[in-house]
């Protein structure tokens, strides 16, 4: 059996993507009223994003045990490598390191440096490794080769959410600035910055397209598009995004989810360009 590869659910893959490729995805954690809710398991309040009070946690050293344990048993002793999301971002990557220390080396875990979709591809960069015959090591170098080539862009609607997750770093003066203010963000060494500010959301989103296209670079790439309740914006960036990047192997669309999305908010739409990817199955 290939190495077997486990991410949190802070990669946004797809059930079907995930399903294609034996991905293990463990729950992220977010708190309401008291009640805990494990992203992707249990079914999330309606009002969720208007909600005050709203925490969210790491995925928890127990079911990351549980995790690496079965995937381990799956892998007829071939090993595992986790994907997570960035230390600098989230608690699941040193939870991961702790649990993976009970197992003696088989398996190991990928600081991706990123949230959201570039953990996702780092994930898909090391089952592809995997299926095409790597070894542990050799697939642990597939996703840090992902993780460290990946360029991920935000455009944030408002502020607020950011403001009060305390996410976002190196942007002082946009925390203090007036709420019309639309920032780009990317993330850069595993944190999430400033990019660029603008006065208007299109006009943030336009400088958005340029950047994607010119990190592209007229290479072969992977396009994710990902949106916190603006699925006609991703639209829009997919269609501006396919119609000007010269080669696209695959292009996927997601919804940030109920975590992401607490920090980020409402309207938010971004763009994940990566290379080193085989065309992505289950889409």
């Amino acid at each position: 059996m290939p190495v077997v590869v486990v991410t949190d659910s802070s990669s946004r893959l797809p059930a079907s993507v995930a399903e294609y490729y034996g991905i293990r995805q463990v729950p992220l954690h977010l708190a309401l009223d008291g009640v805990d809710y494990r992203e992707g398991v249990d079914e999330m309040p309606a009002d969720l994003l208007s909600s005050s009070g709203v925490t969210t946690s790491g995925a928890n050293p127990h079911e990351l045990n549980e995790a690496f344990g079965e995937a381990l048993e799956a892998s007829e002793g071939a090993g595992v490598v986790a994907v997570h999301m960035s230390r600098r971002l989230s608690g699941t990557w040193g939870a991961a390191r702790l649990a993976a220390e009970k197992f003696s080396g088989q398996v190991r875990v990928v600081d991706s440096r990123s949230v959201g979709l570039a953990v996702g591809f780092a994930a898909i960069a090391a089952v592809q490794a995997a299926g095409a015959g790597a070894d542990r090591d050799r697939v642990y170098e597939s996703a840090i080769r992902q993780a460290a080539t990946v360029d991920s862009l935000l455009c944030v609607q408002q502020l607020d959410n950011l403001r009060n997750s305390g996410r976002i770093s190196a942007a002082g003066k946009l925390l203090g600035s007036a709420l019309a203010i639309k920032p780009i963000l990317h993330l850069a060494d595993g944190a999430l910055v400033l990019k660029e500010r603008h006065r208007t959301f299109s006009k943030a989103f336009a400088k958005m397209v340029d950047a994607a296209v010119e990190s592209a670079a007229g290479r072969e790439v992977t396009i994710g598009i990902q949106h916190c309740e603006a699925a006609d914006s991703a639209a829009e960036l997919a269609e501006q995004l396919m119609s000007r990047v010269r080669v696209v192997t695959s292009q996927i669309t997601v919804d940030l989810g109920p975590i992401l999305g607490c920090h980020v908010g409402p309207g938010a739409v971004g763009a994940v360009i990566a290379t080193h990817l085989d065309p992505i199955q289950g889409i």
